[in-house]
């Protein structure tokens, strides 16, 4: 069924840009360039989104046209939209019960969530929340019967797609994370405090459902910890470097579709067709990780021409809007993500975050498909400019 807009949504935050100024509005600073900020000058940070407006589409004005729909099957599931949430670490921290408020719109949108192994809120809260449809994005741990107890959970929770996180094997290095006492180990400052309180709204949220606590490994963490204790648990918690050894096992022991997040390259393409994974997101971590990399599009055009037929090729990094997803499908993505596109939506609008920003992009995505004369979601290579 083709999506009818309706302007449904805050009109005075018409674009993610506009919800981004005004989660700047409204969370501590600290927290705003945790969401916010790359790794080293934040030169893939802004590449990501340059690079995939420099694609451009041909419209086709005089063809008959029956109208658009957005309607795209992944993984046996037909989704109303041609985009899903990404995972992000420390939701809640962003903005208190994000994790919820993203998983509950995306199912209402028949969208897909993707959850963070670093997040704030349980594998079987989510389930609860998604129905069961709610994918999982798995940090390899570092002991196996931890690895193997979460995925345990995850199956148990319905969880259709298991993801695997490969493009942080270290800890990129962050100026302003730095600077704000978040790295490792966590510090708060009074400098932070203070922002703190110049946030009332944020703070009471806060205090209304509690500090923030990685929830999916509080079953395995050694009791009540301090932030640096914290520091030094998450660091030994993770097998960071992903490979081979680790991907084969986790094969043979997930029933359900596996995709790898994190692929820039062809070889690493090749590699998850090899082992026998069911799909891939080109991503570079948002551009957290390695300020020197390509901006997601180029691998991505690569990616999806040589390997699209052999494996699903999905994209996050970079977009921020309907046109973006729509220049990612003509690219040759078949399913795209954002991360903080939705985050900076619940923290601008709280509850209300969720369903907004959803809103937003089906409805400048639909606007994009009446334009050009895409019917459906499929098409987009067709009015790529050669």
């Amino acid at each position: 069924m083709a999506f009818t807009s309706t302007m449904n949504f805050n009109t005075k935050y018409p674009c993610i840009e506009d919800l981004r100024k005004r989660a700047k509005q409204r969370i501590p600073r600290f927290v705003f360039e945790y969401l916010d900020a790359g790794c080293d000058q934040e030169v893939n940070l802004r590449k990501n989104t340059d690079d995939i407006r420099e694609i451009e589409l041909v419209p086709q004005y005089l063809n008959k046209y029956a109208g658009a729909n957005m309607q795209t099957e992944l993984f046996g599931h037909v989704y109303d939209a041609p985009f899903g949430v990404s995972p992000v670490g420390l939701q809640g921290f962003i903005w208190p019960n994000s994790p919820e408020i993203l998983a509950t719109a995306a199912l209402e949108h028949n969208i897909p969530f993707i959850q963070s192994t670093v997040t704030t809120s349980s594998i079987e809260r989510i389930s609860e929340l998604s129905e069961g449809r709610a994918w999982f994005q798995l940090y390899h741990p570092a002991e196996n019967r931890v690895r193997d107890d979460i995925l345990k959970r995850a199956e148990t929770a319905q969880c259709p797609v298991l993801v695997l996180l490969c493009d942080v094997p270290t800890s990129a290095f962050r100026p302003k994370e730095i600077q704000n006492g978040l790295a490792v180990p966590p510090k708060m400052s009074a400098k932070n405090i203070l922002q703190i309180m110049a946030k009332p709204g944020w703070a009471m949220q806060t205090l209304k459902y509690g500090q923030p606590n990685f929830e999916v490994l509080k079953p395995y963490m050694p009791g009540k910890l301090n932030l640096k204790e914290l520091g030094a648990f998450m660091e030994q918690a993770f097998c960071k470097r992903m490979d081979e050894e680790k991907i084969a096992p986790i094969r043979d022991l997930w029933k359900g579709k596996l995709v790898l997040k994190g692929v820039a390259s062809e070889a690493d393409a090749e590699t998850a067709i090899r082992l026998g994974l069911d799909g891939i997101i080109v991503s570079n971590h948002g551009g957290r990780q390695l300020d020197a990399a390509e901006s997601t599009i180029k691998p991505l055009t690569r990616i999806a021409k040589k390997y699209g037929d052999q494996i699903t090729v999905m994209m996050d990094s970079g977009l921020r809007s309907g046109p973006d997803v729509a220049r990612t499908l003509a690219s040759g993505a078949q399913f795209t993500f954002m991360g903080r596109s939705f985050t900076y939506g619940v923290a601008a609008l709280g509850n209300e975050g969720g369903d907004h920003t959803i809103s937003i992009l089906k409805t400048q995505l639909q606007k994009v498909m009446e334009q050009i004369g895409c019917e459906k979601t499929r098409d987009f290579p067709n009015f790529l400019a050669q």
